[in-house]
């Protein structure tokens, strides 16, 4: 944990550049949560998720050279992790909806402590996970990307080439879908949790793909 603070993003980018490729897997573990919930809302399997993690993962590296730090380097990773989400379902969707704001906070009473962020019941997270499948592709992308993995809404738009409200309106008719079962009692961060052991799984798989490049 005390390594993952150590370095920020630009520098773990240029040691990793210098030759310190050992240091990527800190990249793989600062993002593994992201590109899992991105998978998972394309409703691709456990299995399926990890191996676009894989193939992003290797993009990333191999093209690691041509980040221009124009964007966050997690919106520059989301966006390969897309764009392998693309190439597999070959979908794209990029239909222009009415733009309308509505400003009502999805998670706004729910209660964080330590047993919800490390306990997970299996049997809500069932139902918030199904809740936000059955929602239409567009919001369910815009939602993942603002209020699940935490992009901005400039971050958003530029990840999804669409304007930024039309971010604020999709993610809010995602709300209207989700508010229900999820303000309750849930916390936004355990939807589509990447567990630890499967984190140390992603970064031996990555990094034993990238000794052999």
């Amino acid at each position: 944990m005390e390594m993952q603070a150590k370095y920020s993003d630009q520098e773990l980018i240029d040691r990793i550049l210098a030759k310190e490729t050992a240091l990527f897997e800190l990249i793989i573990r600062r993002n593994n949560p992201y590109l899992y919930r991105i998978g998972k809302m394309y409703r691709f399997s456990h299995e399926d998720t990890q191996d676009l993690m894989q193939e992003a993962y290797i993009e990333v590296f191999t093209h690691l050279h041509q980040f221009e730090n124009r964007s966050s380097l997690r919106t520059w990773i989301s966006k390969i992790m897309l764009h392998q989400c693309y190439r597999k379902t070959q979908k794209w969707n990029s239909k222009n909806i009415e733009i309308r704001e509505i400003n009502a906070p999805i998670f706004e009473n729910i209660q964080t402590n330590e047993t919800s962020k490390n306990v997970m019941n299996k049997e809500l997270n069932s139902v918030i996970e199904k809740s936000l499948l059955n929602i239409p592709e567009d919001y369910r992308t815009v939602f993942t990307l603002r209020e699940i993995n935490g992009l901005s809404v400039s971050e958003t738009a530029e990840v999804l080439n669409i304007s930024e409200n039309n971010v604020k309106v999709r993610t809010n008719r995602a709300k209207s879908y989700l508010r229900t079962e999820i303000e309750k009692s849930y916390n936004k961060e355990d939807i589509f949790e990447f567990n630890l052991i499967y984190c140390d799984e992603m970064v031996n798989r990555v990094m034993h793909k990238i000794s052999q490049l």
